[in-house]
């Protein structure tokens, strides 16, 4: 954490002006953005400070869109999806705007409903050489990309992998209606397995989890 000069004070919190909401260190917050009909830029709160004329500055290190970065937005990023950046600034804290919660990924998941102030980040980013920390995560379907939970899978009973419904040639509102997916893999090694046995009638129990993560 900075050190604060002589003449300063560190604050506990800051009320954003107009409202009733308080920002403290380590709250995450929407600043505003310079170019007009911009996102606010959001970012996490590492210090709060006043100068001898009560004029209050906030330390702050960045989240990046995936837009912003410098491979740019991909597939298989989020709505949501922030990354942590290694960019340090100081702000007035008049551009605050609100404040926001940036989940883990793994929380980020598990919301029943994402409202507007929600994000997640599972990436840390750095701003100069566009590294990401990992730099290796899990990848699902025969697609192999990292999990977007914007978006519908269905999960084959066989393997127990995840598909986007477009990559096994089904159409979103077909893949809602299943009630039982194996991919193209496992399909074939079921028939031959039938092939070989005496048939049998299908458990009426058995269910296809179609997952989608609500935005």
């Amino acid at each position: 954490m900075a050190k604060t000069k002589p003449g300063r004070k560190d604050l506990d919190s800051y009320t954003i002006k107009g409202t009733n909401k308080v920002v403290r260190p380590g709250d995450c917050v929407l600043m505003r953005s310079p170019e007009s009909g911009k996102p606010p830029y959001v970012a996490r709160v590492e210090k709060i400070e006043a100068d001898h004329r009560n004029n209050v500055k906030v330390h702050v290190r960045w989240y990046y869109r995936p837009e912003e970065s410098i491979g740019g937005r991909r597939q298989f990023h989020g709505v949501k999806e922030l990354f942590l950046s290694d960019h340090f600034d100081v702000q007035s804290a008049h551009t605050i705007e609100g404040k926001c919660t940036v989940h883990t990924f793994k929380n980020y998941t598990k919301l029943e409903n994402v409202g507007g102030e929600d994000y997640f980040c599972r990436f840390e980013y750095k701003a100069a050489t566009g590294a990401f920390t990992p730099d290796r995560v899990a990848v699902y379907c025969k697609c192999e990309m990292p999990y977007n939970p914007d978006d519908l899978m269905v999960q084959c009973e066989g393997c127990k992998d995840w598909f986007h419904p477009s990559c096994m040639g089904m159409t979103i509102e077909e893949a809602k209606k299943l009630e039982y997916f194996l991919c193209t893999d496992c399909s074939t090694e079921d028939d031959a397995k039938r092939s070989i046995q005496f048939p049998v009638s299908p458990s009426t129990e058995t269910k296809v989890e179609a997952k989608r993560r609500k935005r």
